[in-house]
């Protein structure tokens, strides 16, 4: 199998420094399973390419195995010494641990966000393409998930769950790296190796700062965990706490501390408010509803008859419930219900409603993902009416305790100028059959606007 990582950062080179790999050197390292050669196929200013080729042993997977765990003719007819499985996943943390670990002695400088692309040929993905999507491009990836036959010389016989996995994206080579390392192993759903309580610690150590935020992290602990119902369940429960706390310190610390002084997040939910109810909506849904405090105000009128909230944090979604009165099993017929699912798929179950609110939470979603978002909301969803808020990233500098050039929120991607807003506002109505107005959300300033930018969409049809 092969995985290949490539670079055009220039000068593209610089490569061999991050992975501690010299890009004139081929090398071979020794495993228990085989072999990895370590290369780099093309190395120049423009473009480099590092590969990492592994042969593993069939010998060695069965050398003193009684073949417990499976039967004579398994042990010898596989597909484990050809495709991309856990063996990948063991030999990048063998041979790659300094790169692994974001550690640049030499260049500091190039531990930081960088254009890399990766390539697993072949990859055991059980579940397809649409898995490997779903798996990576919540982390900020353009995913190209190629299938292939089952067998070159029987093309006939269709596709297996072999597939030629591309990975694109502007980050730091140690976060892809620790992506592959946990993900691999989640695409193939097994592993080769005893699986015990060392590998949750494994999971939460590697996950620490996206797992816990991850739309598919309960599939995600249960197949890296082999199925071992009390290991995932454990792990679970300390993601839960993890994104609890986060969630708790981000709100007193972040942007909620900041904009407190001027009440900014009441007079959001006040602008809001007075829009959907003016657009004479009944059926209201709250994408990126959080723990709810919009839901509550929505489930006090009586004009809104069926009330939606969606978040992809369970543990949002818990505290909503508990902030809304729910009980823990929805009953048919409710008029508040809250669904989890991410907001830059497809979701069928986010059609139909009069009207939907998105309250601070574009500015979360990594801007090569927003043509996702935009298809998910205004083509999919396309509710008749969308009230959208961010932050006015102009009005930044009037916040005392917010350093030049940073934003309001650790977890914001961007921040929109007015300029920038107004111009995604329009090209998103005009080819998405909306109109829009530009709205300030709280006292403007002279110079530099509202502190918030409201947009609210129309449909025309």
């Amino acid at each position: 199998m092969l995985l290949t990582l490539s670079t055009t950062h220039r000068p593209a080179t610089d490569l061999g420094f991050l992975l501690h790999k010299h890009p004139d050197r081929a090398q071979q390292a020794s495993l228990s399973f085989g072999t990895a050669h370590l290369f780099y196929p093309e190395a120049n200013e423009q473009r480099c390419t590092f590969a990492l080729l592994l042969e593993v042993d069939p010998v060695a997977l069965v050398r003193g195995r009684g073949g417990a765990e499976a039967g004579p003719l398994d042990q010898y007819v596989n597909d484990r010494p050809y495709v991309g499985s856990s063996f990948l996943s063991v030999a990048l943390s063998r041979t790659l641990g300094t790169a692994l670990g974001g550690r640049c002695p030499h260049r500091p400088d190039l531990a930081a966000d960088l254009p890399l692309e990766a390539r697993i040929v072949p990859l055991s993905c059980r579940g397809g393409g649409d898995i490997v999507r779903r798996l990576f491009e919540p982390l900020g990836y353009a995913v190209g998930a190629e299938p292939l036959p089952l067998d070159p010389i029987h093309p006939e016989w269709g596709p297996g769950c072999l597939h030629a996995v591309t990975l694109t994206g502007h980050c730091r080579l140690a976060n892809l790296l620790t992506h592959l390392t946990v993900l691999i192993p989640v695409l193939d759903d097994g592993k080769h190796y005893y699986v015990g309580d060392d590998e949750v610690e494994k999971l939460l150590r590697r996950g620490e700062g996206w797992l816990a935020r991850h739309p598919e992290r309960d599939l995600i602990a249960r197949r890296y965990l082999r199925h071992q119902h009390g290991l995932a369940e454990a792990a679970l429960r300390q993601l839960e706490a993890e994104e609890v706390v986060g969630a708790e310190s981000a709100e007193e610390d972040g942007e909620a501390g900041l904009e407190r002084p001027i009440r900014l997040n009441d007079l959001r939910l006040d602008a809001v408010m007075a829009e959907l109810e003016a657009c004479g909506a009944s059926s209201v849904i709250d994408l990126g509803c959080g723990e709810g405090r919009l839901l509550q105000r929505l489930a006090a009128l009586g004009q809104f008859t069926s009330i939606v909230g969606v978040d992809v944090s369970p543990a949002a979604l818990e505290r909503a419930s508990r902030r809304l009165g729910l009980p823990p099993a929805p009953r048919p017929g409710s008029r508040v219900k809250l669904l989890q699912g991410a907001l830059t798929y497809r979701d069928h179950r986010l059609a139909g409603f009069d009207a939907a609110a998105v309250v601070e939470v574009v500015e979360h979603i990594d801007p090569q993902r927003l043509p996702a978002f935009e298809e998910a909301v205004f083509r999919v969803a396309r509710p008749g009416t969308v009230v959208l808020t961010t932050p006015n990233r102009d009005y930044n500098s009037r916040f005392a305790t917010l350093a030049a050039g940073t934003m309001r929120h650790s977890d914001h991607r961007f921040e929109w100028s007015r300029a920038e807003f107004r111009a995604w506002a329009e090209d998103v109505s005009s080819r998405c059959g909306y109109t829009v107005r530009i709205k300030p959300v709280g006292e403007p300033d002279p110079e530099l606007g509202a502190p918030t930018q409201m947009g609210v969409f129309t449909r025309c049809d």
